[in-house]
């Protein structure tokens, strides 16, 4: 992870250094002076003119921020430059630790937004084509053999709901994140009279970390370890969704690929179509999952205080968006064959749990009994090279009669119905299920809740975009 500051210079040369965040550090840190130089006018600690004075620098050294460097020393010099001694007042009651750690903060939430967004939007290419595969049998797996049949609406669905517990995770990291610790100074405040809920409320936070030693020393980390845990349970469910879907291409006729935009010809093999999209999405996703780690090991065994945790981006800088936008344009260049996926389940036995069920559900056959005619079933089948569909009712009564010593308490027309994925899917009665009633419930709640999400999303954005416009506007006020 990089240490990303306005000047590009290296970590050695920046020892100092707190303007974290790469292009967005001087905005932040224009918004941290101009709240304190409101502050300290409002409170009477300095001057309202040497205010004004010291804001006009302000704006006028954020037009060239990026030559201020990365400590912010080097940025008071060349506001004292700007506007004379008096710009040092403007660190009154305040100290490179606090300017940094709300640096962190400022960081932070823009990231949780973006995130949470992002993935929003992946859950709503979800559900578009959830609802037009609402019917779409498909195998699904476990150990990596086919185990029953689902629906497409079924998986993607499942997927999305996993994807709401991220963004429900991020939501709820919020209400730690946007918390403010401006005013504390390094560690245990200072002797001026800072007005720490009015900083609070300039810079659009929700609340504060109050003790003044957690806000420096602590809480930069947990905060950021926060989102990285979210981040990378997010990562592990991303490098699934594409293993799951890489795994079509080991088959001469898949049912769901990727459009051609997403997709590389091999150089030497013409028939070759190589899944770039998706091999891309499995890379990247595992590289961020490398890199979230970043933050852990870098505060680990560290005493509260020390540098090693601050000294570097509190998240990787790049790739969470990277990977997001990609799961974003996979799931929207994904193509399915209906006819095909259907073929696959038929070709294999995964219907014979039904078998069982409707022996004990009709007849009263224990499961277990049940289940081993089932699975002898199948084994004759499979000596046979024979799909289920294919063995003659009265060979599956024969085999019956000679497991039990009875006749087959299914009539040819029960068995026909109890070994058909249709049948078997539309026949599921469970909550949650892939049934058509499920998921036309399913698949509503599931928009309802992402609406839900992005409703929050928006709010949050609104909130912290009126605090900005408030205090443009109060520095318009102090400077004219």
């Amino acid at each position: 992870m990089s240490n990303i500051t306005p000047t590009g210079a290296s970590p050695a040369s920046d020892v100092n250094a707190v303007f974290r965040g790469g292009a967005r550090a001087p905005r932040w840190l224009s918004q941290i002076n101009m709240a304190s130089l409101r502050m300290l006018a409002e409170r009477g600690i300095v001057a309202r003119d040497k205010a004004a004075a010291i804001a006009r620098g302000v704006l006028q050294l954020h037009e060239s921020v990026s030559g201020t460097g990365a400590d912010y020393l080097d940025y008071e010099k060349q506001l004292t430059a700007l506007v004379g001694d008096d710009a040092s007042l403007i660190h009154a009651g305040r100290s490179r630790q606090d300017i940094s750690s709300t640096l962190v903060r400022m960081n932070l939430r823009d990231d949780l937004l973006g995130y949470h967004q992002a993935i929003g939007r992946t859950r709503s290419r979800l559900a578009e084509l959830a609802a037009r595969h609402r019917d779409t049998l498909i195998p699904a797996y476990t150990h990596g053999v086919q185990a029953q049949p689902t629906t497409l609406a079924h998986y993607l669905l499942a997927f999305s709901s996993a994807l709401g517990r991220q963004m429900a995770r991020l939501a709820d990291a919020w209400k730690r994140v946007n918390l403010c610790t401006l005013g504390t100074a390094a560690l245990s405040t200072s002797s001026f009279p800072i007005d720490r809920r009015r900083l609070t409320a300039l810079l659009g936070f929700d609340g504060m970390v109050e003790n003044a030693y957690d806000a420096n020393q602590l809480g930069p980390v947990d905060s950021s370890l926060e989102l990285a845990g979210a981040l990378a349970s997010c990562a592990v469910q991303i490098g699934m969704f594409a293993q799951d879907l890489h795994a079509q291409y080991a088959s001469p006729t898949p049912w769901m690929t990727l459009q051609g935009a997403l997709t590389g010809i091999s150089s030497l093999m013409p028939q070759k179509r190589n899944p770039a999209a998706l091999e891309q999405l499995r890379a990247q996703s595992s590289l961020l999952l490398a890199e979230l780690q970043g933050p852990y090991l870098t505060a680990h065994n560290v005493r509260s205080g020390m540098f090693d945790y601050r000294a570097y981006e509190p998240l990787p800088p790049s790739r969470p968006g990277l990977v997001l936008d990609l799961l974003e344009k996979v799931v929207g260049g994904l193509m399915v064959d209906p006819a095909q996926a259907r073929a696959e389940v038929e070709a294999d036995y995964s219907t014979a749990t039904e078998i069982a069920d409707k022996l004990m559900q009709k007849a009263g056959v224990p499961f277990r009994i049940g289940h081993h005619y089932a699975s002898e079933l199948t084994d004759l089948g499979r000596r046979q090279k024979k799909a289920l569909k294919d063995i003659p009712y009265a060979e599956a009564s024969r085999l019956y009669r000679e497991q039990t010593g009875a006749g087959l308490p299914l009539d040819e027309q029960d068995y026909a119905q109890c070994i058909d994925a249709g049948r078997m899917i539309a026949g599921r009665q469970g909550l949650g299920g892939p049934q058509p009633g499920e998921i036309d419930r399913l698949l509503q709640a599931d928009i309802e809740d992402n609406a839900r999400a992005g409703s929050w999303n928006d709010t949050m954005r609104e909130r912290l975009e009126t605090a900005t416009r408030e205090l443009s506007r109060l520095t318009h006020e102090l400077t004219n």
